[in-house]
């Protein structure tokens, strides 16, 4: 369809990503999908020393260089570059992937009179880590409920933060589902020392505080030396799980490896055993919490393990493909580890249906949730 129209008639859509572009599966998906549907899209992202590079899309993509990773200098300076870079730019749309985008977006699409759109991907103010930061959390709160009742079209990724911010702020509110694309991969060598080994493996760039890595890798003191344990990813609890994992002597048993372009994580993922997403139930973004690893793992063919979180939980008892426990406790996490793996009939079903999930749960049927959205304004 991008072949239909000039580039003169394009209409011009301009994306805002505080994260690394080449890891947001989710911005890579929406964009290419607007990209395909006759928009001309560009990407503004924020790039930071020793981030993977982005790949080869059909969109454009421009990074904005900052220089402080984290606490309030690091969104101080990304939104400060963010606006200007919008201010100036040639587009007719906006669109601001989470809160932390939003504020540029809103003010230079009034100065500008040009539509905002906006995909909050969780329940922003209910993560953890404002949990015990009051002033953070009611300064996130305050630009939340300032600018949010105003914006006529939004989206998010489940029906659990849809709900939420409705409640909240009466807009009417679409979902489009962190599902990936189908993809036909390559299956990579196992490495020498995995085999003949259960591995276990938890993905993400967002193993944060609340989504249960310490809990995953404390549970490796009650499994034998069968069990290898692999992170993939960062977090804001990377550097702990790492102190922990040589505090506890945990090296030979668990791997924790930096994160990967896409492409290169759905091979490693391919020869995981079990797949875990472990969110708390304390905190309202993880209760919320649908993570793109779930179908990660179950495009993979690999059974998940996970914490009964509402949308999670739904998935999986719908399509019996893995199983649900009602808590992150680390022996708890252990106890259904080991019924899993001595359950051989049990698994092999689960890996089963994962086939036929993965054919519903799949970003060619997705995406036309998010064609409605945009169709109109093409």
């Amino acid at each position: 369809m991008t072949g239909q129209k000039s580039k003169k008639s394009q209409k011009r859509i301009t994306v805002s990503v505080i994260s690394n572009l080449a890891t947001d599966q989710r911005v890579i998906r929406i964009s290419s999908t607007l990209q395909e549907m006759g928009f001309e899209v560009i990407v503004f992202y924020r790039n930071l020393k020793g981030n993977i590079l982005p790949g080869s899309y059909h969109f454009r993509y421009q990074k904005i260089n900052c220089f402080f990773r984290k606490g309030v200098l690091q969104y101080a300076e990304f939104n400060c570059k963010l606006f200007f870079r919008l201010l100036f730019c040639k587009t007719d749309y906006f669109l601001a992937n989470d809160l932390d985008t939003l504020a540029p977006n809103y003010l230079a699409s009034k100065l500008r009179r040009k539509y905002l759109f906006y995909d909050t991907h969780e329940y922003f103010t209910g993560v953890p880590e404002l949990k015990n930061a009051p002033v953070k959390r009611k300064t996130w709160k305050l630009l939340e409920d300032w600018i949010f009742p105003k914006l006529k079209t939004v989206y998010t990724v489940n029906e659990s933060v849809r709900d939420q911010y409705q409640a909240e702020y009466g807009n009417t509110i679409g979902i489009v589902r962190n599902v990936p694309v189908t993809v036909q991969v390559q299956k990579k060598a196992m490495p020498q020392h995995w085999q003949n080994k259960v591995i276990m493996m938890m993905q993400g760039i967002g193993i944060n505080e609340g989504r249960g890595g310490l809990e995953l890798l404390e549970s490796m003191r009650y499994l034998p030396e069968q069990y290898h344990l692999v992170f993939i990813g960062s977090g804001n609890n990377w550097q702990q799980i790492a102190q922990k994992r040589r505090s506890w002597q945990l090296e030979e048993k668990v791997e924790m490896i930096n994160p990967l372009p896409p492409a290169e994580l759905r091979q490693y993922t391919l020869l995981a055993y079990i797949g875990y997403s472990l969110d708390n139930f304390s905190d309202l973004n993880c209760r919320f919490n649908l993570p793109n690893k779930i179908f990660d793992y179950i495009h993979a063919g690999v059974p998940v393990i996970a914490t009964a979180i509402p949308e999670v939980k739904k998935i999986i008892e719908q399509y019996q493909c893995g199983i649900c426990i009602n808590t992150n406790d680390p022996e708890e996490i252990a106890s259904a580890t080991k019924k899993l793996t001595e359950n051989t009939v049990l698994y092999h079903q689960l890996k089963r249906n994962t086939v036929e999930a993965a054919k519903e749960l799949c970003w060619e049927k997705e995406k036309n949730r998010l064609i409605a959205i945009y169709e109109k304004y093409l």
